[in-house]
């Protein structure tokens, strides 16, 4: 079969490399899928560069997202077992945490309902408690993992302010429903944010840049709001002032998703149930800016590294894509 493969740590465009391997074999609880279409995720590019918490041996290959099919012909959402991921024709993974491609979606789309937005619904449900009628501002929220924010916090009857980097992304943002936009490039953001919410700020903030978009949050957040740092894209970690958040009644919560998979399971499987209920009632579908073969999925992750893409850019191994 032909699969990705890195095998020294670098840029994906330099160290990503097609060929032909055997196909993997599963081990215990592991089950082999065919992958329908496999979805590109920032931890991909980190894993790449040597820079994640996750550091598979080499050589492996990326991809932590999948829409796979069993051999039963059943279509799965997976996180395929590293190193065997998901840049590949076919990927194992763990047959218990195997989820149900949602039949509203199509293998593409499905591919990108997992990570995003369990990632999104946990950070604004279950540590943010996000209510309706509150303000969400998102940062990056033309992005994979933000544009899956925006939509949430629609369906959660919230008021959604999208920070956005850009015209083209702004247009995005838009389209996915953003209540008010702010181009980071040409506007200043933190009055933009206290102009739109008369003064008061937001009540929760999606942070997964990091850098000066934390430095803005802490501007701009309300009495009594919640920062969710989700992760830092533009490479700076912030160093919190705690002081500041004391002083501004507000807190920082901090929001890993993969715990949730070895700490609380069922909260994850419950996740996806709330999922696919959204996406069968159209309040939620994931936006797929790019479709492209596996032959040029280096190129696509390097893409998705340099923060050039929107929504969600999919690997789709020729041949395989059907539509629900």
């Amino acid at each position: 079969m032909q699969a990705w493969q890195v095998h020294e740590n670098g840029e994906p465009s330099e160290v990503m490399r097609l060929a032909d391997v055997e196909q993997p074999t599963p081990g215990d609880g592991q089950v082999l899928l065919k992958v329908r279409a496999a979805n590109i995720n920032f931890p991909d590019v980190l894993m790449c560069r040597g820079h994640y918490q996750v550091r598979p041996p080499l050589p492996f290959t990326p991809g932590v997202e999948i829409c796979g099919e069993t051999e039963d012909g059943r279509r799965v959402i997976a996180n395929p077992a590293l190193p065997y991921g998901g840049f590949a024709q076919y990927a194992v993974a763990d047959a218990a945490a195997l989820l149900p491609a949602p039949d509203s979606l199509d293998d593409a789309e499905a591919a990108a309902l997992h990570i995003g937005y369990q990632t999104g619904w946990f950070a604004l449900h279950r540590r943010a408690g996000l209510e309706a009628g509150e303000t969400l501002l998102v940062h990056a929220a033309a992005g994979g993992v933000g544009s899956a924010a925006v939509q949430l916090g629609k369906a959660a009857d919230a008021t959604v302010i999208g920070v956005v980097g850009g015209p083209e992304k702004a247009a995005v943002a838009r389209e996915l429903g953003c209540d008010v936009v702010i181009d980071r490039r040409t506007e200043d953001v933190v009055a933009a944010v206290k102009e739109a919410t008369g003064g008061r700020g937001a009540d929760v903030v999606f942070d997964p840049v990091g850098g000066d978009a934390y430095t803005q949050s802490t501007k701009v957040v309300a009495f009594e709001g919640r920062i969710v740092v989700i992760g830092f894209a533009s490479g700076t970690i912030p160093t919190p002032a705690l002081n500041h958040a004391l002083v501004k009644n507000y807190s920082i919560l901090g929001l890993h998703w993969g715990l949730y998979n070895t700490k609380n399971p069922k909260l994850v499987q419950h996740c996806h149930e709330q999922l696919v209920d959204l996406a069968a009632r159209g309040a939620v579908k994931p936006l797929i800016s790019e479709r492209v073969p596996l032959a040029d999925a280096a190129a696509a992750v390097q893409r998705v590294g340099d923060g050039v893409t929107t929504g969600r850019v999919v690997v789709v191994p020729e041949g395989t894509e059907v539509a629900a």
